[in-house]
């Protein structure tokens, strides 16, 4: 089958006064019929929005008839500010300006607006963004965490989580003071990675453009991160949530939580058989038109409902071929 071409534009537009830079891709035969419906991505944890893992899900969109819009959170890639300091509050904010500058656009449905993010905060950053702004209605949440507290504990054993509490409070009594945080490896300062994520290269093109070094006092700001505290108020608009089994990076619990507590319609897939980064390559045929379906049934669809007689699966396994 011949490939959708894409359209691409390069764009810019403000989220708290930081000029942020994003690429919006269009089927290059414009809408058919009215406005397109349209996907705001932003980047996962240390992610930009040119990175060759977003391609795949990008391309399939497009094809679908969507146009999307992915960005650079403020002080990444080529966006404004300073990415030493990571909140993902600032990230959603972020997101949810994306969102107004789809609104903007001529070729855009403003009706008809979801988002997909993936990876750790990435996939929890559309959860929060969709709990307070119901502009977006339909989400995909790709191995996302439910509470980012969970997510640091989880990395270390007992004796090193103790530890980083006490380097966490010595920090904050010194910016107290002197106004300076300690600056850190995000990788593996506030992060550890997993051995999967020490010989893996699958991020290889963006670890070596994303910060080396972060204030400390970013761990703070996601201690406090809990999409889970937003997600039950995203329905009756549509989560979709993407995990793998026995995932070291991001757990999959988290995922399930997420799940259980969103309302319907909701849908929950797991990925079995793979590891965290090997699941993109692997299982991308697969999950990649679960996601166009989900939001060319919820983006697309309109108020239009249709039941056959059957209850929606909305747990699915992908098993390993």
């Amino acid at each position: 089958m011949e490939r959708t071409v894409v359209k691409v534009q390069e764009v810019g537009f403000y989220s708290c006064g930081h000029r942020l830079a994003g690429t919006l891709k269009l089927p290059s035969d414009g809408p058919t019929e009215g406005r397109l419906p349209a996907v705001v991505h932003g980047p996962g944890w240390l992610g930009l929005r040119d990175a060759k893992l977003y391609q795949p899900y990008h391309q399939a969109l497009v094809e679908a008839g969507f146009a999307v819009l992915a960005f650079d959170y403020r002080g990444f890639g080529d966006s404004d500010g300073d990415a030493r300091y990571l909140d993902p509050a600032d990230q959603v904010q972020d997101i949810r300006s994306a969102v107004t500058f789809l609104e903007t656009r001529e070729d855009v449905d403003r009706d008809r607006i979801g988002a997909f993010g993936s990876g750790a905060t990435g996939g929890g950053n559309v959860v929060v963004a969709a709990g307070v702004d119901s502009r977006l209605r339909a989400i995909v949440s790709q191995v996302p965490i439910a509470d980012g507290r969970d997510w640091l504990r989880r990395m270390r054993r007992e004796s090193e989580w103790l530890d980083f509490l006490e380097r966490l409070n010595e920090d904050r009594l010194n910016r107290v003071v002197s106004g300076q945080s300690e600056l850190v490896d995000p990788r593996d300062g506030i992060m550890v990675p997993t051995p999967e994520r020490r010989v893996t290269d699958v991020k290889g093109d963006v670890d070596r453009r994303v910060p080396a070094q972060v204030e400390l006092a970013s761990a703070d700001a996601i201690l406090a991160y809990r999409p889970i505290d937003f997600v039950h108020k995203v329905a009756p608009r549509a989560t979709m949530f993407v995990c793998v089994e026995h995932d070291a990076t991001t757990p999959e619990d988290h995922a399930i939580a997420l799940y259980e507590r969103a309302g319907a319609p909701k849908k929950l897939v797991i990925q079995t058989g793979t590891s965290h980064y090997a699941a993109y390559s692997q299982y991308g045929h697969v999950v990649n038109p679960l996601i166009v379906e989900w939001f060319t049934r919820h983006l697309v669809g309109g108020e239009i409902r249709v039941r056959d007689g059957e209850p929606e699966q909305s747990v699915v396994y992908v098993n390993r071929p």
